[in-house]
């Protein structure tokens, strides 16, 4: 099976989710890759011993208040989580959620 390599980067305090670490290299077996996908992918591997994931994702969803770019441009301007990927491109996730 074919693997997409991307870029994931996490911002806005979504960061400590995932290890504390902002960018993450990784290689997703798939060779037609959405980004519904790779919530899935998320969920199961590298959120897979968070016990917070309902500060990025609510059910399957990106949850309201996180941004998601595509190379820099907002998905709501794309096809959201149906948004087809390539090899290279960067997904960043925004949390705009902050405590008061």
């Amino acid at each position: 099976m074919a693997e997409t390599s991307l870029t994931l980067e996490f911002t806005g305090g979504s960061e400590f989710l995932v290890g504390n670490q902002k960018i993450h290299q990784v290689s997703i077996p798939s060779s037609s890759l959405t980004i519904r996908s790779v919530l899935n992918w998320l969920r199961e591997t590298l959120l897979k011993d968070c016990d917070r994931i309902d500060l990025l994702l609510e059910g399957e969803y990106v949850r309201p208040g996180v941004l998601v770019l595509v190379n820099d441009t907002d998905w709501e301007l794309m096809d959201e989580e149906r948004t087809e990927l390539k090899s290279g491109d960067r997904v960043t996730f925004i949390s705009t959620l902050h405590g008061g």
